[in-house]
């Protein structure tokens, strides 16, 4: 049996592997939201909270940018939308959450194949990884070394390096991630997962959305 996790749930299981991921927490009513978007400071994103929906985006359930005069009534529209277009869909609330830091979007994935194990992947994220599809992967356990080789491996890795005035990418922090989620997948039960986007600067790396599936 299965169990898709939850963004928030993922990102707990992230954080416990020493992940960072954003400031964040699921509110069940607009004051609620409203109290959570003032302890992490606004603007804040607000994303539908709910096992039965995977892509949040593509039935409307995610708003960025939002300003702590527009938290109540952004929530008001986002639960009235979600239980319009997904009515049989178990809703848990909102994620109010801290907006993306400016940097470099890569993708981390992890996949189980019942004859190789799990096998990780990495590559630029965003528009990047649909259109290029410019990814490494590496069958776990991976170390340090191995995960800076699989980010090299990749033809936008110069695009991390920086490149035409962009700033270079914390390549040693993407590592530290990619060793970790080799960890996650020798402990935990998963099936999958992805990180997309982990936004990588020079002062790091954090997940900033995340879905995973698990043996239940």
């Amino acid at each position: 049996m299965t169990r898709i996790l939850t963004e928030h749930e993922a990102k707990q299981l992230l954080a416990k592997y020493g992940i960072p991921v954003t400031k964040e927490s699921i509110a069940t009513s607009a004051d609620e939201a409203l109290a959570i978007a003032l302890q992490i400071g606004s603007p804040v994103a607000m994303k539908i909270s709910s096992p039965d929906i995977s892509h949040k985006s593509d039935v409307g359930g995610v708003v960025l940018n939002v300003k702590r005069e527009e938290v109540r009534t952004t929530y008001t529209e986002l639960m009235a939308l979600i239980k319009k277009t997904v009515p049989n869909a178990k809703i848990e609330g909102v994620l109010v959450q801290q907006m993306a830091p400016p940097g470099h979007e890569t993708i981390v994935g992890l996949k189980k194949d019942a004859q190789f194990g799990h096998a990780l992947m990495f590559g630029l994220g965003g528009i990047f990884v649909e259109v290029y599809k410019d990814v490494s992967f590496r069958v776990v356990p991976v170390e340090m070394r191995d995960a800076l080789d699989m980010i090299s491996e990749i033809k936008g890795y110069p695009i991390l390096k920086g490149i035409r005035g962009r700033k270079p990418a914390n390549i040693e922090a993407i590592a530290r991630v990619l060793v970790s989620v080799s960890e996650m997948a020798e402990k935990e039960n998963i099936i999958e997962l992805d990180i997309n986007p982990l936004i990588v600067n020079e002062s790091g790396a954090i997940a900033v959305d995340a879905r995973a599936m698990v043996e239940a």
